[in-house]
Parts: structure tokens; C-alpha cells; sequence
């Protein structure tokens, strides 16, 4: 629990002399003037999240400047140790999570399914994409998109892979200069990663031909991004595949050892799912937060970084509709969750990386 609090000491922020007022956002109804006045008497929201802290500490600022007396404790955790930390808490019926806000988006249907979450109509709601609600419980506050990153000293522009097909041609073609120099996630212990790959296997056919010529480089596989973008920028790998666009955009934009590409002929979206726990000891709070976080002016903090916003409405870089492939926020991600379909798709994968290790 130490590691916990050290990590939300760094983002609980305070307004000094600032007055307890707070206005009704422009078209809410009155009813959410008591949801102001509920959350101002809880005076703090408790959220879990994997975003890092710098994404957030502009938006956490602005929703303090608009709710006033309201302390914002984030605790930045890696997915599945945020799942497993939420359920245990919940269990255990100790003081956990207002809001659980993940990439994974799985593992945060599963939590929905399995009945963590508690329902809220937001008034955001209208303004957000079909395919990021699910049952006013699951919300996707993001829409970010999955890339190709590459050294841009060992890989000249020109030969930059901009599709899958293309990738799987240059490792094939190149298999040698290659050796040792592909990293992705490891999607034995990384959930990220197992969704990432189950998601390219259900867009095409052709992904296990693409992974076959992934292992026959043999692979660093990684627990996280940050390894990865460390390792591509300092030369130890050439390229690697999979990799969250708004962390290696972000990225770039200082090293310019760093390329990033996201594949024409698709690219999967995927979307950072918020929920209020059921049990929340904060549940006025963790409305307003959510509420701004979907709100034009929170959406619009999120961009100015490297966090693409789900909402259109909202000034931000964003692909060409026919090359992205958004992931739904709903029960269809439950099916890989699976445990026999689970252990049957890593025994595939063990299976690729064994038969790619013994490729000439």
C-alpha cells in the first residue's frame, strides 16, 4: 500500500484560498447542482488508472479550479495489477477505488460483467461515439490507436513498413539484419499485449503469418511500453510492433530516434474504459470527474498531450475512418477472456515463437 499512496501524494493537488463554488456545467440539468453539493461534502475522489501521471496533472488542475475542495488521489497502476488490487479491496470490503479507469479494456468489461460497476447517465453521454458506452456502466474516455515504432537510424524512411503485409515482408526479406532487433509485448504477461494480438486475430487471417515471421527474428517480449520505446530509441531494437500510439507519439516528439507509423491497411483504436465502482465511498465525486473527463474541456486537456479523445466534437488528431479499427467497448471482449480459449491461444503462440526460433 506505501507504493500506492508515495504515487498519489504526487498528484493530490490543492487550491489555496480558493472558494468552495462551483457551477452547473452549460446544458446540465439542475438536478446535478446536489451532485455538486454531495461531492463537495465527500471532498475527495479516489481513482486507479494506468495513464501516466503527467497526462493527467493539467486535467486534474482544471478540475480543481471548477470544483474547488475537492482532492483528486490517483494511483497509477499496471492493469492487471489494478484488477487484481480493485478486486481484492472490493472483496475484502476495504476502502478501494471511486473510479477504475484502464486500458485494459477487457479486464474492465469483465469487472462491469462480474458487477463492480454501478450505472450513471451521464450528461456526456450523447456526445460520445455508439461503440465507447456500454449499459451507461463502461465508459471509453480515449481513442488511441496501436502502431509500429522504428528506429529512425537503422530504418531509413523509405523502408519504413506502412502496412502488416509490408512489416511481415521486410522481416522475411531481411530475416538476419533482423535477428534480435523486433520487441512486442508479451501477451503471456501482459495483458495489453494478449488483447492487442487476440484483436489482430479477429481483424485477419494473415496475423499468424505476420507473427511467424516476428519469431523467427526472436522477439524481445516486454511487460510494458516504456521498455520498448527505451529500447528502439537507444538502437538495441530496430522495430517494434503493437505499441500504444499515444505513449510513442509523445515520445517522438522529443527523440527523434523515434518513428512512428500506424498501418493503412488497418489500425486498431483502442479506448482507456472508466467505471464507478459499485462500491464507491466517493460516488458524487467520481461522477464529477468522469463526467469532466468526457466533457469537451476535459477531452481537450487529454489532446494537448498525447491522450486521443473519443469524442469527434473535439479538435485532436485522428486517422482516416476506413484505416481505423475501433474496439468496441462491450461484451464481445469477454470471449477471449476465456480460460480455455486463453490457454489455447498462448499455446499457439508459444507454438509461432518455437517454430520461428527454428527458421533459418
Amino acid at each position: 500500500m506505501t507504493r500506492i499512496f508515495l504515487t498519489i501524494a504526487v498528484l493530490a493537488t490543492t487550491v489555496a484560498a480558493t472558494p468552495l463554488v462551483a457551477q452547473r456545467p452549460a446544458g446540465y440539468p439542475r438536478s446535478y447542482d446536489q451532485l455538486i453539493a454531495d461531492a463537495r461534502a465527500e471532498r475527495q475522489v479516489r481513482i486507479y488508472g494506468n495513464a501516466d501521471r503527467a497526462e493527467l496533472l493539467p486535467v486534474v488542475a482544471a478540475f480543481r479550479k471548477r470544483y474547488p475542495g475537492i482532492t483528486v488521489l490517483y494511483a497509477d497502476l499496471g492493469s492487471t495489477e489494478m484488477y487484481r488490487r480493485f478486486v481484492t479491496e472490493t472483496r475484502g470490503k476495504r476502502l478501494s477505488a471511486d473510479l477504475v479507469w484502464s486500458s485494459a479494456m477487457d479486464l474492465q468489461v469483465k469487472l462491469i460483467n462480474d458487477g463492480f460497476a454501478q450505472g450513471y447517465a451521464s450528461p456526456e453521454k450523447p456526445a460520445l461515439p455508439p461503440v465507447s458506452v456500454w449499459k451507461n456502466m463502461g465508459f471509453g474516455v480515449t481513442a488511441e490507436p496501436i502502431g509500429i515504432v522504428y528506429n529512425t537510424r537503422l530504418i531509413p524512411a523509405a523502408r519504413v513498413p506502412r502496412t502488416h503485409a509490408a512489416l511481415e515482408a521486410m522481416l522475411r526479406q531481411n530475416g538476419r539484419a533482423f535477428a534480435g532487433k523486433v520487441t512486442t509485448f508479451d501477451p503471456a504477461r501482459s495483458n495489453t499485449g494478449y488483447l492487442y494480438l487476440t484483436q489482430d486475430m479477429a481483424t485477419t487471417r494473415d496475423t499468424r503469418s505476420l507473427l511467424a515471421a516476428i519469431a523467427a527474428t526472436k522477439p524481445v517480449l516486454s511487460l510494458t511500453t516504456e521498455p520498448m520505446l527505451r529500447a528502439v530509441a537507444e538502437g538495441r531494437q530496430a522495430i517494434a510492433y503493437n505499441v500504444i500510439g499515444s505513449y510513442a507519439l509523445e515520445r517522438a516528439r522529443t527523440d527523434p530516434r523515434i518513428g512512428v507509423v500506424f498501418p493503412k491497411d488497418y489500425t486498431l483504436v483502442t479506448s482507456r474504459i472508466a467505471f464507478i465502482a459499485r462500491e464507491a465511498a466517493h460516488p458524487a465525486a467520481a461522477k464529477l470527474f468522469l463526467d469532466f473527463l468526457l466533457s469537451r474541456e476535459g477531452q481537450s486537456l487529454l489532446a494537448r498531450r498525447s491522450l486521443w479523445p473519443v469524442r469527434t466534437d473535439v479538435a485532436a488528431r485522428r486517422l482516416p475512418g476506413a484505416q481505423a479499427r475501433p474496439i468496441r467497448v462491450g461484451p464481445q471482449l469477454l470471449v477471449n477472456l476465456d480460460r480455455v480459449k486463453r490457454q489455447r491461444f498462448l499455446r499457439d503462440w508459444t507454438a509461432i515463437l518455437a517454430t520461428g526460433a527454428k527458421a533459418p
